[in-house]
């Protein structure tokens, strides 16, 4: 079924045209992406695990919001921008360019529909840059648009079954993704084949304090793909951590619903006025 991990009655692709047009308060109706990626992810995992676990937070999300929160899941972006893992079989990437404007095409086609709040939740780390530049020229086209993307794992949810330096040095395949797949799709998980790739800091702090600030691929940290520990992961923590993002991730939805972009005013705005898409000041008072 289409709708995978997202409930029937929040899956905006089974309701008729005339239903999405007579949708009430659609500007307030927040669109659930899910956004994912089929790359590497080490020896144990499936190339799968962006797209799988963004796609599942998005469901197990909507099945807990309050049903009083207007909102709905729509199918998953499967395929991201993977380039810094198509040295390993089984990647498959799109350019930076095609995945920006792909988003930006879903956003344009949503707000054809009348809505006007797009949330993203990103399981892949490597496309938060082309995210950003969708959400910044969906913002320039329409004044009224709210898109947020955020990370898979980057609301608020209990660490402590992870050290802390896994934490902050284990960028993929490790402890938490592996513990996470564990727990949604354990049968495509093999642990005798899990790894302890553990990756030093590098000595460079002014610029970073945990992940690299330069360029790099994921076959710089070895042949196995996995930077991080897989091998202490367990389906009990997985579990538990399903059940911390997926109550942060309906938590967020019902904020953006509520959310509004700040009336502009003289005093936040100052004395300018807009000639055609150009701000131009009267005073800089």
């Amino acid at each position: 079924m289409l709708n995978g991990y997202i409930p029937e009655h929040r899956f905006l692709p089974y309701l008729s045209w005339t239903q999405i047009a007579n949708l009430p308060d659609k500007k307030n109706t927040v669109i659930v992406l899910p956004v994912g990626a089929i790359e590497q992810h080490g020896p144990h995992l499936p190339v799968a695990v962006d797209s799988e676990t963004a796609f599942a937070m998005v469901g197990k999300a909507l099945e807990r919001l309050d049903i009083n929160i207007p909102a709905y899941g729509i199918p998953p972006l499967s395929y991201g921008k993977s380039d810094e893992h198509l040295h390993f079989p089984g990647t498959i990437t799109l350019t930076g360019p095609l995945f920006m404007k792909t988003i930006i095409e879903i956003g344009e086609s949503l707000y054809r529909s009348g809505f006007r709040k797009l949330l993203v939740i990103n399981g892949h780390g490597g496309q938060v840059a082309p995210l950003d530049m969708a959400g910044r020229e969906l913002r320039l086209r329409h004044g009224d648009f709210i898109f947020i993307h955020k990370g898979t794992l980057n609301v608020p949810h209990n660490t402590e079954f992870v050290d802390e330096w896994e934490n902050t040095t284990g960028m993929h395949a490790g402890h938490k993704e592996t513990a996470l797949m564990q727990a949604l799709l354990p049968q495509h998980v093999d642990m005798s084949k899990a790894v302890n790739n553990t990756v030093p800091r590098l000595d460079i702090p002014t610029l970073s304090s945990d992940k690299p600030p330069m360029a790099w691929c994921s076959r710089d940290y070895g042949p196995t793909g996995v930077i991080g520990n897989a091998t202490v992961a367990t389906a009990e923590e997985g579990e538990r951590l399903v059940d911390d993002l997926a109550s942060s991730w309906a938590k967020a939805i019902a904020e953006m619903h509520h959310l509004q972009w700040p009336e502009r005013t003289e005093h936040t705005w100052g004395k300018g006025h807009f000639e055609g898409d150009i701000m131009t000041p009267d005073s800089l008072d």
